[in-house]
């Protein structure tokens, strides 16, 4: 890799070399104590009380104005930024001006990582504000920030091509606050649903990321070679199977929140990798399962965004209320205008060709029913509805309907058109289980690749006898989007998939 380095970044580079002739090491392996942080200096500070407030600070240097023997710098933390006052007289030592005039004047740039002691007080113009009595150099900044400007609201500049925020997301980390609070609410998303689950009593667990057979979902797996086993072995599409084998085992109700990998398309709501939680609870059913899932949502939302109103696009979307129930088959109905109950896959084919509905030579019957509800249903379920009662063939791991075997006690949970959830009533019947198993054998022979194999296994287990049990996953990317009002997977990833970069 050739280093073509601009003037800025050869000046940087040189700054470092000229610190070190000064006896300024610009990358230190102290440890620098920090008291105070920038949002909470004018949060806290009362200029009233007469006290002095002592503050150590670190963060990066986000813009400056000198002024002779003295200059204001915007220091950058975790929590925002703050005004710092620095005068030459105060941060040197006896005569010698050597750290102001030629290192913080000439050596230093906008991006470096420094940190300040000194107390708080308020300006002349009114703006809390740190003096500074003593800096330091901690990290000395090789490239050149992409400065944000703003004026009146406005911003100028900003660091807003997509390629780039997610290459160097690092930068755009630094750059763009609202980055920043995306990734905290994704955070608190996750902490959120983790005590709900706690508080009830179900146990956290982890379960092989590398598996001898792709199982829990239909999708295209990623495949890799263990070389001392000399075996093929499969990247987690989902952690179902073996969750629910820890059902069998006498647990009351296990969760997990997983990284998955499916080796499919990508677009703005679909990356390979992706987190999803999946959690399985005993002697429970789908009905059960779709009221849990609304307390639970009901309760991130408010922890993430203060209200159970949330704002997604153009939409404001209700998470606190009960959710419309609206069988998939009457979805179709309603808005397809086709009654689709009991046809085979010739008179399906035939509706879909008169729908206009594009489907593959590979698809069976449940693959050309889920193909009319994506064209013609999705995009009307705005707010949120769980769609139940999935036919058969569309949904292998799920129990038969307790009033119409030819259905299965099956929900997902669509929101702006998008699926959230997905749930069941856990096929707990081994010899169901294993016929299932074969027809997707069968779809497999046909050309579909991401039919299911067969775990027998799985089925030894379900042979031992698992109790009833309701199973649900939720997308933990997708349910980021919705709650933080991004409209990309990509927005809500640090670092999500790429192709890789050409360096010269």
């Amino acid at each position: 890799m050739e280093n073509n380095f601009n003037e800025q970044e050869l000046n940087r580079r040189n700054a470092v070399v000229q610190m070190r002739e000064l006896g300024i090491e610009p990358y230190p392996a102290a440890l620098y104590e920090v008291n105070a942080k920038a949002a909470e200096i004018p949060a806290q500070f009362d200029p009233q009380s007469g006290e002095q407030w002592n503050v150590s600070i670190a963060g990066r240097i986000m813009s400056r104005r000198i002024m002779g023997a003295a200059a204001f710098i915007e220091l950058l933390d975790d929590t925002g930024k703050i005004q710092v006052y620095v005068k030459r007289d105060e941060i040197c030592e006896g005569e010698d001006k050597t750290l102001y005039n030629t290192v913080f004047k000439k050596l230093l740039d906008i991006g470096d990582i420094i940190g300040i002691k000194g107390f708080v007080f308020v300006t002349q113009t009114g703006q809390i504000s740190v003096h500074a009595k003593a800096l330091t150099v901690l990290s000395k900044s090789l490239r050149v920030l992409p400065i944000v400007k703003e004026k009146d609201g406005e911003v100028f500049d900003a660091f807003s091509d997509p390629e780039l925020r997610y290459r160097q997301r690092y930068v755009d980390l630094i750059v763009n606050p609202h980055v920043r609070e995306t990734f905290v609410k994704r955070a608190k998303i996750i902490s959120t649903m983790r005590r709900y689950f706690d508080e009830q009593g179900y146990l956290e667990v982890e379960t092989p990321v590398l598996q001898p057979i792709p199982g829990g979902a239909t999708a295209r797996p990623f495949i890799t070679h263990h070389n001392t086993l000399d075996m093929p072995l499969y990247l987690r599409i989902a952690n179902e199977l073996y969750l629910k084998r820890l059902i069998v085992g006498g647990y009351p109700g296990v969760y997990e929140f997983s990284r998955n990998f499916r080796n499919e398309g990508m677009d703005r709501t679909h990356n390979p990798e992706f987190t999803c939680m999946e959690i399985y609870v005993a002697y429970k059913d789908y009905n059960w399962m779709m009221e849990f899932v609304e307390n639970m949502l009901a309760e991130v939302a408010v922890a993430v965004n203060g209200t159970t109103k949330v704002q997604i696009g153009e939409h404001e979307v209700e998470f606190g209320s009960k959710f419309r129930r609206l069988p998939m088959l009457d979805a179709i109905k309603e808005y397809a205008g086709v009654d689709v109950t009991g046809m085979d896959e010739a008179q399906l084919r035939e509706v879909c060709k008169k729908l206009n509905v594009p489907v593959d030579p590979s698809f069976g019957v449940g693959k050309l029913i889920d193909a009319i509800f994506g064209e013609y249903c999705e995009k009307h379920l705005i707010q949120p509805t769980f769609i139940t009662d999935y036919p058969v063939a569309t949904s292998p791991l799920t129990k038969r309907h307790r009033t119409n075997p030819e259905l299965t006690e099956r929900f997902e949970l669509f929101v702006c058109g998008k699926e959230l959830a997905n749930a069941y009533s856990e096929l707990n019947d081994p010899i169901d289980q294993l016929e299932r198993f074969k027809e997707q054998l069968k779809l497999k022979d046909k050309g579909d690749d991401e039919a299911m194999f067969i775990d027998m296994d799985f089925i030894r287990a379900l042979e031992y006898g698992m109790p009833p049990t309701s199973g649900m996953g939720i997308g933990i990317d997708r349910l980021t989007m919705f709650m933080t009002n991004n409209s990309t997977i990509q927005d809500v990833l640090f670092f999500p998939q790429m192709r890789p970069e050409s360096y010269k």
